[in-house]
């Protein structure tokens, strides 16, 4: 009763919403790069939103199904074909015993999720099974799934359900595209830089550098100064917060970050367009707009509103699946 991956593709991993509550001890929350994504796609399909999902990048995984499942795609559009017809993504499907699951074009995004009806069934550690590529822990044995890896489901499907194509609200869905203008709130530390630097970080464009991975993307543009040397003690850091390292270039945090650093912290990414800088690739591009704490704050609560009217409708239709 599993998903049998056959062709892995590239850093395919076992991730959830992450490890919280341990960060004074050193230990990064980790967890989806896309977190939207994967709250979506477990909602869709009646699932707690913290239950684990399936993370990949393009070139493309291809897996079987040797259970009956329902299931669901979110994040990039990477063209899902299940037995060879197009299926897309935002929308729950039944794979019957025997059915593939491959994934053919890049057509947007970097990172693509998949969900089952019922979640995964694996161990957990600190409350999470995300994997913890460091510390080689969580997930499947602390790795990227390989060819061969069985990931057993928690819920068995005995029969075809009739299945609602019910769709997901625009206003949820993230607008993932690979130039974003991605809202920011300043860092405790951007009152350090030069005038012309605190200008510059909202009207130039940045690239996301090849050497950039889960931990963090390096941002390619103009450097941004300190109006003087300063030296910082370390101090906490999260996901979506801008670094400013000593050759002027930016990087931001991203799911697999540090707990804290001593580089000047001169911007956070809001909750809500986390999603969008999550996406990028390397080569595409971002800008940033300012906004006050309050409207990310404003912007924050109104998703979570929208969220729970979408988490209730789902459940009645997924609780008809799983009885």
């Amino acid at each position: 009763m599993s998903i049998l991956i056959k062709k892995p593709g590239i850093l395919t991993t076992i991730q959830d919403l992450g490890r919280v509550g341990y960060r004074r001890l050193g230990i990064n929350p980790g967890g989806a790069m896309d977190r939207t994504a994967a709250r979506l796609i477990n909602i869709l399909l009646g699932n707690d939103e913290t239950e684990a999902v399936v993370e990949m990048h393009f070139p493309r995984l291809r897996s079987v199904f040797e259970k009956n499942a329902i299931f669901a795609i979110g994040g990039a559009d990477f063209s899902a074909e299940l037995d060879g017809e197009p299926i897309a993504n935002w929308q729950p499907y039944f794979a019957a015993k025997g059915s593939t699951l491959s994934f053919t074009k890049k057509i947007s995004g970097n990172r693509a999720y998949v969900a089952v009806s019922g979640g995964f069934k694996l161990d957990k550690w600190l409350g999470s099974s995300s994997t913890n590529l460091a510390a080689k822990t969580g997930g499947k044995d602390g790795r990227p799934l390989a060819t061969g890896d069985q990931i057993p489901f928690a819920l068995q499907i005995k029969a075809k359900p009739q299945i609602r194509r019910c769709h997901i609200s625009s206003s949820l869905i993230p607008y993932y595209r690979p130039f974003p203008t991605v809202r920011v709130i300043v860092g405790a530390e951007f009152h350090l830089l030069s005038k012309s630097s605190q200008g510059l970080f909202f009207v130039r464009d940045f690239i996301i550098s090849p050497n950039s991975n889960r931990m963090g993307f390096r941002l390619k543009g103009e450097p941004v100064e300190l109006a003087e040397p300063f030296e910082l003690l370390s101090s906490a850091a999260s996901f979506g917060t801008f670094q400013l390292l000593p050759d002027g270039q930016l990087i931001v945090l991203m799911a697999d970050h540090q707990t804290s650093g001593g580089y000047p912290r001169v911007g956070h990414v809001i909750t809500r367009d986390l999603p969008l800088i999550a996406q990028l690739g390397p080569g595409d591009k971002v800008a940033f707009h300012l906004i006050e704490i309050s409207e990310a704050e404003a912007l924050a609560e109104e998703f979570e509103r929208e969220l729970n009217f979408y988490r209730i409708g789902c459940k009645f239709q997924a609780n008809s699946w799983q009885q």
